[in-house]
């Protein structure tokens, strides 16, 4: 059986120094999630190192082709994760992918929540059930729901 999460946390490369603070918060808590910054194992299975500086991790993911081998791992690995979640949880700014997998996460009836800022206002974030200003108001909000 799969394993269930309360979570996917979703994000941008270039802000794992965030990324990786929340699921802090979400560890210390207990609760459950899948994070694509935590998953060694498909990184290492596509030949990448999640050691490596977000950057440079992120400019080798982008220059390979669409269709290369470790882009798929890649994309299987964060969709299973994301339909074996319960939650979204998007981590601002986030980048293209991330808002891909907000819609998706939608679209599959889950409920989705986002952290930080937005840049701007745009209609189509109201597909989040609450967004978060800051660490304070997650961990309150997750604390009174457990």
């Amino acid at each position: 059986m799969k394993e269930i999460y309360d979570f996917f946390v979703a994000g941008r490369t270039r802000n794992k120094d965030k990324i990786l603070e929340i699921c802090d918060i979400l560890d210390s808590l207990n609760v459950s999630y899948y994070c694509f910054l935590k998953n060694e194992e498909s990184h290492k299975e596509a030949g990448l190192n999640l050691n490596d500086k977000p950057e440079d991790l992120m400019k080798k993911f982008e220059s390979m082709d669409l269709d290369s081998e470790a882009v798929k791992i890649i994309f299987k690995h964060d969709m299973e994760g994301l339909k074996s979640s319960k939650n979204l949880l998007l981590v601002l700014p986030a980048g293209k992918s991330a808002h891909i997998e907000a819609g998706v996460s939608y679209g599959l009836g889950k409920k989705c929540y986002a952290i930080g800022e937005y840049d701007v206002t745009d209609s189509l974030y109201l597909i989040f059930d609450k967004i978060f200003a800051n660490e304070k108001e997650l961990r309150d909000f997750l604390k009174n729901t457990r």
